[in-house]
């Protein structure tokens, strides 16, 4: 089992888009059996919040239900139950390599880095504007969310050629 970890500030507006988007295609890939997906905050702001509204009405707008999911903080264990730890941010990457264990540090990583054909290296914080700061997000998110599902493919893929 391959898990997913996306990680925003509140975790309610940039990290659940991510999660509901990759949770998707994980299921259009019928690997759900195969990949976990979850979403968390580098603080504690909302902890069991829906996510913000707007990004629910946006993600709606493209068929994606954030509907179910509750704000959650990051926790120590985290870094060790999960295999990708994805930043929306450099300011939570920093934090996230600050907090993790040495030997975890390398499963922290940018999530847009999974779009390098894009010119945004970060996923901007929608919440103090309006719903194009959304709109944006769910874009940068889809892009990024493809490249993060053939990049683990991939590695299934090797690592099944290796048994």
């Amino acid at each position: 089992m391959t898990k997913v970890l996306f990680v925003c500030t509140g975790n309610i507006c940039r990290s659940p888009t991510a999660e509901g988007v990759f949770l998707r295609l994980v299921e259009k890939a019928g690997l759900r059996k195969r990949i976990q997906v979850d979403s968390a905050g580098t603080h504690g702001y909302h902890v069991g919040d829906r996510p913000d509204p707007r990004a629910q009405a946006v993600a709606a707008q493209r068929a994606y239900d954030l509907s179910r999911l509750r704000a959650r903080k990051l926790e120590g264990r985290d870094y060790r139950d999960f295999d990708y730890l994805l930043a929306m941010d450099r300011g939570h990457l920093a934090i996230m390599l600050r907090d993790s264990p040495i030997e975890h540090r390398d499963k922290v990583r940018l999530f847009m880095d999974y779009a390098p054909h894009l010119d945004h290296r970060e996923v901007p914080d929608p919440y103090y504007g309006d719903s194009r700061g959304f709109e944006l997000v769910l874009d940068l998110v889809e892009a990024a969310a493809h490249g993060l599902l053939r990049s683990i493919r991939a590695d299934i893929d090797a690592a099944e050629k290796h048994k």
